[in-house]
């Protein structure tokens, strides 16, 4: 070989393009040259043509990762949760609600217990044992005219309101034992956080309820959740992802049926921010009439399609308006798509040629399934995805629909179970897979359980902080930069053998402990 025909590495299109279908631990990128710190990457990026995300990672549509809560928990660390639709229309639809009317404070309280003035204390006790409160242990129970969120604010009843009023106490009302609103430390929901927060600190109370122009009651911020959000978790290192009315931006996932219009009519009403149009192979007919209704109907709305693993398929959802790509099929920690159906393709393949095909149209792409680890995050993003979908990463963590039990090892565990499993097909998940009016229900996931993982905002930072140090071994100071890198063959790569791969994790040891952070 001439030196002329030395190459000291390979573009992705040289990979890609050999026949072979790769995930993400067959590649490794090079290093590049590094002149710039870290701190200094920016990840911000695109979810889709009209949402910008400050941290590329989003959660995934499944009933055991994203609910409401999780929904609120992604896009106060700068992402964004897509809540599940195997539950009822007023389900999800409530769960959009509560994920929206969440203040995006730093202590603010996710879903607070709010009374009417009527309540009585039995009522509150019993509201308390369903949250999983000992006796006589009461959060901060905020009461309000109507009973609800965004009514006029009554007054406040805690622990010390209640404590010392001895047996018989149940039958008392709410309004005869609570601080009343007048004599309240409270702050308007329009000045911002730093104003919530100095009440808190100037008054010395344990919480400042937040109220709006008119006094109705629109969430409270907590001193104690304020000092564990300070101190127990690390800085997010993404802003909130907020619409342009400041609410938290919260996703959902429809099917394609005619049922689900209705549906999607019901979460437009609760303020969707986008919608996933739900399936394992999204190269259908059903998908792009879909598309054509949402755009005709809902034209501010933006969708999201697929699945697809193909740039054949993804031209089709392109061309009748898809907002954003979702890429993948049979990846996912819990998917058998592959095994049973025998079609998919290796992710990083699927990520490299569509995100190809994406990028000419202006069209970003979600790498959904696969990602076991941060290094699966900076490689998705580095093939040309612009953000990553999340499933098992965030199942069993404290954000995540489900209880906590215990595994016969003594492990605390959460269930995590696929989509296209046969329990989660039981409950109406099966017409993702196109499949629910066949007589024999085939199935295209487990069901099973996860660790206990914590918090995703302990998770959150450190995937984005680790991503970011990619980055910058590679030599990109944005994801921008990184696709363009990718375009020109600047971005050099090759593809891992078994041992390659072993070698590039821990070995030869007797034993250690990993730990992220």
């Amino acid at each position: 070989m001439t030196d002329e025909a030395y190459v000291d590495g390979y573009t992705a299109l040289k990979i890609f393009t050999k026949g072979f279908t790769y995930t993400y631990d067959d590649i490794i990128f090079h290093p590049g040259h590094i002149d710039f710190a870290a701190h200094d990457v920016s990840l911000d990026t695109k979810l889709t043509k009209g949402i910008t995300l400050s941290v590329p990672v989003v959660s995934s549509p499944m009933d055991t990762v994203t609910g409401g809560k999780m929904a609120a928990a992604m896009a106060l660390q700068g992402g964004m949760g897509f809540i599940h639709y195997n539950n009822t229309v007023e389900e999800q639809a409530a769960a959009v609600r509560e994920a929206k009317r969440h203040v995006p404070f730093c202590g603010s309280a996710f879903e607070p217990l709010v009374v009417g003035k009527d309540a009585t204390l039995a009522d509150v006790e019993q509201a308390c044992e369903g949250l999983g409160l000992p006796a006589g242990q009461y959060p901060t129970v905020l009461v309000t005219e109507s009973g609800d969120l965004g009514s006029a604010l009554v007054g406040v009843v805690t622990t010390s309101d209640v404590d010392l009023l001895g047996a018989g106490a149940e039958s008392r009302k709410v309004a005869d034992v609570m601080s009343p609103a007048s004599a309240l430390v409270t702050s308007a929901r329009a000045a911002g956080e730093d104003a919530a927060r100095a009440a808190l600190e100037s008054s010395k109370k344990g919480r400042v309820p937040l109220v709006g122009e008119s006094g109705e009651c629109l969430g409270v911020v907590e001193r104690k959740l304020l000092k564990d959000q300070l101190f127990r978790y690390p800085a997010a290192l993404g802003k909130p992802t907020v619409n342009a009315k400041g609410e938290l931006c919260v996703g959902c996932a429809v099917g394609t049926r005619e049922n689900d219009k209705v549906r999607l009519a019901a979460l437009v009403a609760e303020g969707l921010d986008a919608v996933i149009l739900d399936s394992s192979q999204g190269d259908s007919v059903y998908q792009v009439e879909m598309i054509k209704w949402i755009k005709q109907n809902y034209p501010d709305l933006q969708v999201i399609a697929g699945n697809v693993v193909t740039s054949r398929q993804a031209e089709r959802l392109i061309g009748v308006g898809a907002d954003a790509l979702r890429v993948g099929m049979g990846s996912g920690s819990i998917c058998t798509t592959q095994e049973v159906c025998a079609v998919g393709r290796g992710q990083a393949t699927a990520v490299f040629h569509v995100s190809r095909l994406g990028a000419k149209h202006g069209v970003p792409v979600i790498a959904d399934g696969g990602i076991q680890n941060s290094g699966h995050i900076t490689k998705a993003l580095a093939l040309g995805a612009s953000t990553v979908m999340c499933g098992s990463m965030f199942a069993g963590t404290e954000e995540a629909p489900g209880h906590y039990h215990i595994a016969e090892d003594g492990t605390r565990v959460k269930l995590y179970r696929g989509m296209g499993s046969l329990d989660a097909m039981k409950k109406g998940s099966s017409t993702r897979y196109l499949g629910e009016s066949q007589k024999i229900q085939i199935a295209q996931g487990v069901s099973g359980t996860v660790r206990d993982k914590g918090s995703v905002r302990n998770l959150i930072p450190f995937f984005a902080q680790a991503v970011k140090q990619g980055f910058q071994d590679f030599g990109a100071k944005n994801v921008k930069e990184a696709h363009a890198m990718l375009e020109d063959g600047r971005m050099r790569m090759e593809t891992r053998s078994g041992a390659a791969q072993h070698e590039g994790g821990v070995h030869d040891m007797h034993s250690y402990t990993k730990k992220r952070w």
